[in-house]
């Protein structure tokens, strides 16, 4: 089977119908991301087919289940290789989408990989704790997949949306939402949904959305040391 047949046909297993040139365009991404692996860790997950489900298919499926407006503004906080900014930006390119990784080296591989696959993006080389201090409440959305337990990335990423956004968590089943409503609730949030899945090859995945329904107290986030010593 061709590779972008492959690609489309696991996607078609969820229901989501990709052009061929959005195929294209994933597949010039494996391509780029293996090559440029060989120099800097970006993944352990090199096999074409494990890459189209884990990284993919499980970047794209979990927003193809909410209803997101058209040109919305979302950061992706602590992107990596770019997951799942990078294929969410193929799938939506009416997104406006911010891709913020602390890795100087990894955001030189994230600026090659968006030009490559012709997606509009802003790369910020940071730190979540730092850019928030300048971009507090600018976004409708944002995301982070598996970066850190839930308490801490709500600190980490609630301060970036604006009244009325949605911070959207891809995490594993093994995380449940009462070990963060404590921290939703200081930060000014409000669980709206927590959806259980399943991506193609069987794997379960838990998503965790959260309604921004106030203002975060400034003083959030605080420094990553007081985050592990005291988290919310």
């Amino acid at each position: 089977m061709e590779k972008i047949e492959y690609i489309l046909k696991e996607f078609g297993k969820c229901n989501i119908a990709l052009s061929q040139e959005q195929g294209e365009k994933l597949l010039k991404l494996y391509d780029f991301l293996v090559e440029y692996n060989e120099k800097v860790n970006l993944t352990a997950i090199t096999d074409f087919e494990e890459v189209v489900v884990k990284h993919f298919v499980d970047s794209i499926l979990p927003f193809s289940k909410l209803s997101i407006d058209k040109g919305a503004s979302f950061i992706d906080v602590g992107t990596g290789a770019g997951f799942p900014s990078i294929p969410l930006l193929i799938y939506r390119p009416d997104l406006e989408g911010t891709l913020l990784e602390a890795l100087n080296k990894r955001c030189v591989f994230l600026e090659a990989a968006c030009e490559l696959v012709g997606v509009k993006a802003k790369v910020v080389h940071g730190r979540a704790e730092d850019y928030a201090k300048d971009n507090r409440e600018q976004f409708d959305i944002a995301t982070a997949r598996a970066v850190a337990a839930m308490p801490v990335l709500c600190e980490y990423c609630l301060p970036y949306v604006k009244a009325g956004g949605r911070f959207v968590a891809l995490k594993s089943v093994n995380e449940n939402c009462d070990e963060c409503e404590n921290a939703i609730k200081i930060l000014g949030g409000k669980t709206e949904q927590i959806l259980d899945y399943e991506i193609t090859n069987g794997d379960s995945r838990r998503l965790f959305v959260i309604k921004k329904i106030s203002q975060t107290p400034t003083k959030y986030p605080r420094n990553p040391s007081m985050i592990k010593k005291k988290p919310l």
